[in-house]
């Protein structure tokens, strides 16, 4: 397992580096449209838990077309369309519900999990697009990389080897205090060496600050996947990606941090 992830992972990095770099605009933006669809694929029957209501499927086709309605929001600097859109779909679902409650009440847990994961997955995934549309956005979309996967990489080997008390075992047995702390210092470490060579002109402090909130949300994120996930009585989100998991599995830390690295670099390090 452990060397199908580093497997996925080179074969992966390649393609993913060339998106973010060469990728015009809009075409990124489609990538990034893509990967919400896959993950909310993925999401509907852990948040379901197995519980699907009957009816047609026009409460998640509602999803899907707000979903790249967001993105596409999101990728044409549109920010004001964005709220439009998710009330739009909240009036749409709870409108559609109606039709088949009489039938099946269980039809509002259909309309719960499509409103949040529509803001989980892509609403979170939009910031990315802001990101990389915005001053610096390829090296900010490589930073927060950077800081997730360094973290990520980092809290499994100290885990690994130095893992002893546990962070959270109601919802991931496997994650220690320690995994958090390592993940966190390595964060650290590889985020300070990214801003020194590619943001240099960055105010230390605030990115230290960066570092230490994107790596905490990055880190909240992985467990409330993990927490979906032991609700619903499954391992994984899926196997598209072999060692991996899902697509939802690999990107679960990402829903977390995207937003929070966004509003740093609009609020915050734009004003120190």
């Amino acid at each position: 397992m452990h060397l199908k992830r580093w497997l996925t992972s080179i074969v992966a990095i390649p393609f993913l580096v060339a998106i973010i770099i060469k990728a015009p605009p809009m075409l990124f933006a489609g990538f990034i449209g893509v990967v919400a669809l896959i993950a909310l694929w993925e999401y509907y029957p852990i948040a379901l838990s197995g519980n699907k209501p009957e009816g047609p499927p026009f409460i998640p086709a509602l999803g899907v077309l707000v979903s790249l309605a967001v993105i596409g929001a999101a990728a044409a600097g549109s920010l004001e369309l964005i709220p439009g859109f998710l009330l739009i779909n909240l009036i749409g679902a709870a409108v559609l519900s109606m039709s088949h409650f009489g039938k099946n009440p269980q039809i509002l847990t259909m309309v719960s999990a499509q409103i949040q994961g529509l803001i989980y997955i892509p609403l979170s995934l939009a910031t990315i697009v802001l990101l990389r549309n915005g001053s610096d956005g390829v090296a900010w979309v490589f930073f927060l990389l950077f800081i997730v996967f360094s973290g990520d990489v980092g809290a499994f080997y100290a885990g690994r080897f130095f893992g002893r008390r546990k962070l959270s075992p109601t919802i991931s047995p496997g994650k220690t205090v320690e995994g958090a702390i390592g993940g966190l210092l390595t964060s650290i470490v590889v985020g300070f060496g990214f801003h020194l060579i590619f943001l240099p002109h960055l105010n230390p402090v605030a990115v230290l600050g960066l570092l230490i909130c994107v790596n905490s949300a990055a880190q909240a994120g992985d467990l409330f996947e993990s927490e979906l996930k032991r609700a619903a009585g499954v391992k994984d989100s899926g196997s598209i990606l072999p060692g991996h998991g899902g697509i939802l599995d690999r990107i679960d830390a990402l829903l977390f941090a995207a937003p929070v690295a966004w509003i740093f670099k609009t609020f915050i390090m734009s004003v120190v």
